[in-house]
């Protein structure tokens, strides 16, 4: 099978695939983070659109007569996740609308659009919970998306983590861990993604893929 992941500078999820014996490549504007030496041939630094044009440059050309079976995608959620509404409207409140967010709002929506609907057979785009002006310029239907969590997946971690899905049946837990009790030492450590404190490098660790769900999607989606 050959597996398009956008938006994956980790490695995370192809290398589940790669593990399981399919062709894989990632794509993101920033580079990879494995430890290759200058060059990553597993991984496009670059726009996901220049592959799926077929217009990849130099030494990536031969992307470009791909037929892909399996895009998952990983497109940037700021502005379209329910935690970050209240900053569409001016000084995060009321009902004026904030011209510049709410334009990055509608890049976001375009983009979500514009990977859903590529010309690949089998489709998973990763989302996180969305306000109500992105579900509905999405056209999301009630329960379209299936959320699913790291501890359901041996991952000793909470995140709400969306998955909507084309010709791909839902994930189901493969290893799932009993939640501590809230208030409980070991549930703030669960919840290092909710209490990471801000800065520069906080949104490289509220996009990480869990090793556990991307096995499970390796597992599932690479058999179906």
């Amino acid at each position: 099978m050959n597996v398009l992941i956008a938006c994956e500078f980790s490695g995370t999820m192809r290398r589940e695939f790669h593990r399981r014996g399919h062709w894989a490549v990632s794509c993101d504007i920033l580079p990879s983070e494995e430890p290759w030496h200058g060059f990553n041939p597993w991984h496009y630094q670059g726009d996901i659109r220049e592959i799926l044009e077929r217009r990849c440059r130099s030494f990536y050309e031969p992307l470009n007569r791909i037929q892909w079976d399996l895009l998952i995608a990983h497109p940037t959620c700021t502005r379209l996740c329910n935690s970050g509404r209240r900053w569409l409207y001016e000084g995060g409140r009321g009902t004026v609308i904030n011209p510049v967010m709410w334009d990055a709002m509608l890049e976001g929506v375009a983009f979500y659009n514009l990977l859903w609907n590529a010309d690949i057979p089998r489709i998973a785009v990763e989302n996180p919970v969305m306000h109500d002006h992105a579900r509905r310029l999405l056209g999301l239907a009630k329960g379209e998306v299936q959320f699913v969590q790291p501890w359901w997946f041996g991952e000793k971690a909470f995140k709400a983590t969306g998955f909507r899905l084309k010709n791909l049946p839902r994930l189901k837990p493969t290893n799932k861990l009993t939640p501590p009790k809230p208030g409980t030492d070991e549930h703030k450590k669960w919840s290092f993604i909710h209490r990471a404190a801000p800065k520069d490098d906080r949104w490289k660790l509220r996009s990480t893929t869990f090793p556990g769900i991307a096995s499970a999607c390796a597992e599932l989606w690479g058999s179906t």
